[in-house]
């Protein structure tokens, strides 16, 4: 039985890690959505210093939002903050250095929580230490909440309820592939830089390391991440191996568990790289410099020089790069009797930045503004993914933020 949780906290929202680079996005998200809906939360932003947390309150314009002073691995501070806050959003990573206490801080105070991390080993832990906890305070813990990995869950999410409002059946199969234009930003490399050096390259390599207990399929392997190239007639496309599969394969197997897709459901995604033998070469050298890259990077040495010569923990992309920045997510759906279904998620700006921005602010939005009408009701908790905690309400936001969501017409 969930516990009760009071609601007469002093804020709706606190955006935690908000000086940061992409924190300083989730602020700007907010002054300017808030303003213009007139929806009267109250949030705050917070981090660990004062100075730079009031010099990111003046830049935003919003003068009297909330200011939280609290560090990561103050146990206490995390408390007082998961305490007066109905929903947290963080932008502080790498996670697995500085998310740890304020997800245990949100889960003893049934505080719900979103974030943009990658870090699949982690929330590994996270599932293992404080599922059970958070089914029972009642705290929608939800990591992944960016480009990591929303485009790929609500692909699945929306394949298997188009296959079962037009067709009755379930579908058995997901595919999808990417095409990105985009930048990378120091703090999500210094996650893949901290998962590369903690040793957790096994736990990585794992296609159902997020899946529940029990919903290991016999034929895992069959599910490994590809490495090859290859022609798909489904897309009329080369396809390459994509580098966010590895992370977002493990989401929508969660997803898929959470949510009871088909027995022996399948999900794999790729880079779609065009028709004709260029992209036929592209796809073939994409997939063994990705190899190639990926066994270097588990070397020290190798790890280090890459590290020196990547932007650093709180800058990236320029604003202009920024806004020039695009992503589009095709997917395709088969059912066991071979009905298809189609569709695709698709977006303007930097995918890993003004995207990521729009899909966890809206996130965090959801739980404060339409909890009632979520997946599982107001009292349902537990270390969750988007498609499962969110489901159509995080797309109907997402599509008046304006992302394009879309289904294929139906073929006659």
């Amino acid at each position: 039985m969930p516990l009760k949780v009071a609601n007469n906290r002093p804020y709706d929202v606190v955006l935690y890690g908000a000086s940061g680079f992409v924190g300083r996005q989730t602020v700007a998200y907010f002054a300017r959505h808030l303003q213009v809906k007139s929806l009267g939360l109250q949030w705050a932003i917070a981090g660990r210093s004062a100075t730079k947390l009031n010099a990111v309150r003046k830049d935003c314009g919003a003068p009297k939002v909330g200011v939280v002073v609290a560090e990561a691995h103050d146990r206490d501070a995390m408390d007082a903050l998961a305490r007066n806050a109905r929903v947290v959003l963080s932008t502080a990573g790498p996670f697995a250095l500085y998310g740890s206490e304020l997800v245990a801080a949100c889960v003893r105070h049934g505080t719900h929580y979103v974030d943009i991390t990658g870090e699949t080993p982690w929330v590994k832990g996270l599932i293992d230490q404080h599922h059970d906890a958070a089914q029972r305070t009642g705290a929608r813990i939800i990591p992944f909440c960016g480009f990591d990995s929303i485009p790929s869950d609500l692909s699945a999410y929306l394949a298997n309820q188009a296959m079962q409002d037009r067709h009755g059946e379930v579908c058995t199969q997901v595919k999808a592939a990417f095409s990105i234009r985009g930048g990378f930003n120091g703090g999500t490399l210094a996650s893949l830089f901290n998962m590369l050096a903690s040793g957790q390259t096994k736990a990585m390599a794992d296609p159902f390391l997020l899946n529940p207990e029990g919903t290991r399929p016999t034929d895992a392997q069959a599910h490994a991440d590809p490495i090859a190239p290859r022609f798909d007639t489904d897309f009329s496309a080369w396809l390459a191996p994509f580098m966010m599969g590895p992370i977002n394969t493990r989401v929508v197997r969660r997803s898929a568990a959470l949510l009871g897709y088909a027995q022996g459901y399948a999900y794999q995604e790729y880079l779609r790289l065009g028709r004709g033998p260029v992209a036929a070469m592209a796809a073939a050298s994409l997939s063994a410099g990705s190899f190639t890259s990926q066994a270097a990077l588990r070397l020290a040495p190798v790890r280090n020089l890459a590290q020196k010569l990547a932007p650093p923990p709180g800058a990236g992309p320029s604003e202009a790069s920024m806004d020039g920045g695009s992503f589009r997510c095709q997917w395709v759906g088969h059912s066991a009797s071979g009905k298809t279904v189609r569709g695709m998620i698709a977006d303007q700006g930097d995918p890993g930045n003004r995207a990521t921005t729009k899909m966890l602010c809206e996130s965090a939005l959801a739980l404060a503004l339409q909890l009632d009408e979520l997946p599982g009701g107001r009292q349902y908790g537990g270390l969750l993914t988007p498609a499962s905690a969110l489901g159509d309400v995080l797309v109907q936001r997402l599509r008046v933020a304006g992302m394009t969501l879309q289904l294929e017409p139906a073929q006659h």
